[in-house]
């Protein structure tokens, strides 16, 4: 597991995870289209390494690749996690989709590479004024648990080996001249913006589902609103080990010999 691509993919799942199945939940707008392409640039501002070193499995197409990344992501994982929680087709095309739309309003959840949480959304008081039941936090227990033991050195080096697929598909999202690894970086970046909110997070339901009650979160990325969800605990383990992604596909790749 070398080269570029396979820790988006788990960089996907463990982002992923937070979404949820929409029934009773928190409201997100429809999924959004993408924004117009950037303008060309020079060059990635974070560059990966994109040719496979010696003896290392050539890639797939992006069209065959399910099989082969969940291998490998089952390698780095595990693969009960990854046969609990991963959805299993056109699993690159499926990250790259969620992982590009964290920072936005709008979500496309119905591309989402995991599985939602399991159990229903809970809320104390009326449709007006109700709040956030702290028994929500749970339900991602059994999601981040994996996390906490996890090797981000190992799920990086899966997204190395991949990354040119990931790129494909990015490309192919309506971005010619983007790089997704550049991405990944402010998704990451915009994830660890999240804020910590002390005490109850008020909700209000305005229509079928709760928003939050509070403007300016409810003005948050949907990637932050969904961390906040998660309860602060969960949303710290996943920012440490983001934090810890990021240090990894930021660094100067080791020279190949």
């Amino acid at each position: 597991m070398i080269a570029i691509a396979a820790v988006v993919l788990a960089a996907g799942i463990a982002l992923a995870w937070y979404f949820h199945s929409r029934s009773g939940q928190l409201a997100h707008a429809p999924a959004a289209l993408p924004s117009a392409p950037p303008a060309a640039e020079p060059g990635p501002e974070h560059p990966l390494p994109s040719a496979p070193s010696a003896g290392e499995a050539p890639l797939p197409s992006l069209t065959d690749s399910d099989a082969s990344l969940r291998d490998a992501l089952s390698g780095a994982l595990g693969a009960e996690t990854v046969s609990r929680y991963l959805v299993p087709e056109s699993i690159v095309r499926h990250l790259v989709v969620t992982i590009d739309n964290l920072p936005r309003q709008k979500v496309a959840a119905r591309m989402r590479p995991v599985v939602g949480a399991p159990g229903g959304f809970m809320a104390s008081g009326d449709e007006l004024h109700a709040t956030l039941e702290p028994g929500n936090y749970a339900r991602y227990d059994a999601l981040v648990a994996p996390l906490r033991s996890l090797d981000m050195a190992r799920v990086a080096a899966v997204y190395f080996h991949f990354y040119p697929l990931f790129q494909q598909a990015y490309q192919d999202l309506g971005y010619p001249n983007g790089y997704f690894n550049d991405r990944l970086v402010q998704v990451i970046d915009s994830l660890l913006a999240t804020p910590k909110v002390q005490g109850p997070i008020a909700l209000t339901r305005p229509n079928v589902l709760y928003v939050y009650a509070d403007p300016a979160l409810e003005a948050r990325p949907a990637g932050q609103k969904l961390l906040l969800r998660m309860g602060p605990d969960n949303a710290a383990i996943v920012k440490a080990k983001l934090a810890e992604l990021k240090t990894l596909i930021t660094a100067t790749p080791p020279p190949k010999h």
